[in-house]
């Protein structure tokens, strides 16, 4: 299962010999003493193995196409394998660095938790990466103020070209970060570019720059350099752990971007690994023909011959046994599937719950409402009576809703009591003058004014209905 991938353009200072010595130096310099490799002693050898079975780090050079491969797996008590891959193509001066995850035949469960590989902050340090056009690649965010608005403007406007996505976070309604931005910095190193506003009071200027197309009031957007990926955008809530949330779905969608990007074979552990087999086979299969016209040429010379297609026997039975790994895995994600009692109807968007389950029962609620007005017998109903007996349908909007109109129903003012139960409801009020303002979950699209000393007896009941019709 590929967890992380991405291509890296280097500068021309790398050499072959830094490039070794810094993934070497990768491993050595690990915090994780579990995963260092003992006994690396790297003299300048371009094909070497060091390790076991259950770790080890293996160098691969294909001259014909000046590309260095360098493959460090590890096996874990439980069965999993982890495969971290760097390819770096030495004629086009890309280095592609991929993360895999697999599973042998004995694996169980793991929960692993993603990050990207130490490597990339190692290429930062050395300045090894090259700019992705106009924008350097850090592990930091980029600050946007009043001096490089344009920055950000001509990502928005479509006038930046650039290869790694780019990730602007705005400032909140209250000049706060909505997600922790050196953290999700650090998390997407390599693999985006993370723009930050400043300061709030920029929210005019960058409209105008950017004409009004840019995100304001916490939200987040993701601008990719392939046009065919839309651009998404994602809404700043404020309730408690939706920070997280909104984290981790930006970076999960960074990531299943650069995951499903497709690279050549010659850029993979795998592809060097089948051409430097292929192309030895050819060479293998001419030196026997040759060596079968030439009668009164040496045993010794066959033998030799025999030596090295056995060593070339050797590689296919690794990567006969990569293959079978993969099978395994397949194996068990299918069976997954088939002990899956029931399938999904349908898939989330983009939207966010403000509270556990508040998606599916909205559209319960509507499913039961045509059910309503459905012939009895007939097959729309049938199918409409069958997703909600099967769904867990709780009804848990109908009875938000009764609470609201009991909160509001006689309510001329919003007493301590009332904004007490309005709050545990999932609503923010702020005082803005002879009024107040009731923001439900922090979404700012869904916002109601009330008067602080309203006159009108029917006026709770009204508010009442706003909040039902549009909020619930």
């Amino acid at each position: 299962m590929l967890l992380f991938s991405t291509m890296l353009a280097i500068n021309d200072s790398m050499t072959k010999d830094d490039f070794i010595q810094l993934v070497i130096d990768w491993n050595q310099g690990s915090p994780h003493k579990e995963n260092i490799i003992p006994g690396i002693h790297w003299n300048g050898e371009r094909n070497i193995r060091y390790g076991n079975d259950k770790l080890w780090l293996a160098i691969e050079e294909y001259r014909n196409q000046n590309i260095i491969a360098i493959r460090y797996e590890k096996t874990t008590s439980d069965g999993i394998v982890w495969d971290t891959d760097y390819v770096m193509n030495f004629n086009e001066m890309k280095m592609a660095i991929r993360l895999d995850r697999n599973y042998m035949e004995t694996a169980l469960t793991s929960n692993p938790t993603f990050s990207t590989p130490h490597f990339i902050t190692l290429l930062i340090e050395k300045d090894y990466l090259k700019t992705d056009g106009d924008l350097p690649i850090l592990r930091t965010p980029i600050l946007i103020d009043e001096n490089n608005i344009g920055l950000l403007a001509n990502i928005i406007n479509g006038n930046s070209k650039y290869q790694l996505p780019v990730i602007y976070i705005s400032k909140t309604y209250y000049d706060e970060f909505p997600v922790n931005i050196k953290l999700i910095s650090r998390h997407l190193k390599g693999i985006a570019h993370v723009l930050v506003q400043k300061d709030g009071w920029l929210n005019s200027r960058l409209k105008t720059a950017c004409n009004q197309q840019n995100e304001y009031h916490g939200a987040i957007g993701i601008y990719y350099p392939n046009q065919a990926a839309e651009h998404k955008r994602y809404f700043y809530r404020a309730y408690d752990g939706g920070n997280t949330i909104l984290m981790k779905k930006v970076i999960g969608n960074v990531i299943q971007y650069c995951n499903s990007k497709m690279i050549d074979t010659l850029y993979t552990w795998q592809g060097v690994n089948n051409a430097l087999l292929r192309d030895k086979l050819i060479t293998q299969k001419e030196e026997r023909l040759a060596i079968e016209h030439a009668k009164n040429e040496s045993d010794a010379l066959i033998e030799s011959v025999d030596e090295d297609m056995k060593k070339l026997q050797q590689q296919i039975e690794e990567l006969t046994r990569t293959n079978e790994t993969l099978t395994y895995e397949n194996q068990g994600l299918r069976a997954k599937l088939n002990s899956t009692d029931s399938i999904p109807l349908l898939y989330f968007g983009n939207e966010e719950e403000f509270y556990q389950g508040e998606i599916r029962e909205i559209i319960l609620d509507i499913l039961e409402e045509k059910l309503k007005n459905t012939a009895n017998r007939s097959r729309r109903a049938d199918v409409l009576r069958d997703v909600l007996q099967n769904n867990n349908y709780q009804r848990i909007s109908t009875q938000r809703k009764k609470k609201i109109k009991n909160i509001l129903q006689d309510c001329k003012t919003i007493s301590s009591s009332v904004r007490q139960q309005l709050q545990g409801i999932g609503f923010t009020i702020t005082e803005d003058g002879k009024h107040y303002r009731l923001i439900y979950y922090g979404d700012n699209r869904y916002t109601i004014t009330i008067a602080k000393t309203g006159s009108d007896w029917r006026g709770g009941k009204n508010n009442a209905s706003i909040i039902i019709n549009g909020m619930m």
